[in-house]
């Protein structure tokens, strides 16, 4: 795509260039978070439009998820807020440590975005449409 017709500005901001293709070339910001995993496999996560401001920073829950989801033995992840402060779940394949989970978080995310509550789970609830049921979720740990 070539961008917007006559809004340089808005092309601007959601057309960035391709770390990954050949010079020149751009990719499109969709607003849609993802990753992939250690066997190449893409993992969506949502959109990114469910911003919260936390001690005046603007944060994307779904970021925070994708870095929690890149530990290699986080299998589910979901972030919430609690008391003004961000609250994480998670679901682990072995014993993983929260202290573990914590090191990995501080090295790829900047403070405000590392989680005050760390909870681990042994699933995270859903609703009847396959969905993580957020209301369900039990008092955030420390």
């Amino acid at each position: 795509a070539h961008g917007y017709l006559n809004r340089p500005d808005l092309t601007a901001t959601t057309f960035i260039p391709n770390p990954y293709g050949e010079a020149g070339t751009r990719l499109y910001r969709t607003g849609d978070l993802a990753h992939f995993d250690h066997d190449g496999h893409l993992h969506y996560h949502g959109r990114a439009d469910n911003q919260v401001k936390i001690r005046g920073f603007r944060i994307e829950p779904a970021e925070v998820e994708t870095a929690l989801l890149s530990h290699p033995h986080l299998t589910q992840a979901t972030v919430t807020t609690h008391r003004r402060q961000l609250a994480a779940y998670v679901v682990t394949d072995t014993d993983a440590t929260t202290e573990d989970i914590r090191r990995h978080l501080t090295e790829r995310l900047p403070e405000h975005m590392v989680p005050t509550y760390l909870t681990v789970l042994d699933r995270l609830p859903l609703t009847p449409n396959g969905k993580i049921d957020r209301r369900a979720l039990p008092e955030p740990a420390a």
